[in-house]
């Protein structure tokens, strides 16, 4: 079973992984960006429609 908790407070969480601790609970912290990855059709998306908005620096690359 998975439970997952959210808050803005430090002092909070750490209350609730020493309970968590003192109940035998596995605790898993994860970073909250690596959660809000985009989906994989969001990423493809992306990628297609890139434009960087400048030249390159290594000029056009069909004449090479």
């Amino acid at each position: 079973m998975e439970l997952v908790l959210k808050t803005d407070s430090v002092d909070k969480l750490a209350r609730i992984i020493t309970l968590a601790k003192k109940l035998n609970v596995t605790v898993e912290q994860r970073d909250p960006a690596v959660a809000e990855m985009p989906s994989r059709d969001e990423l493809v998306a992306r990628i297609l429609s890139f434009n960087s908005g400048t030249t390159s620096s290594f000029g056009d690359a069909t004449t090479w």
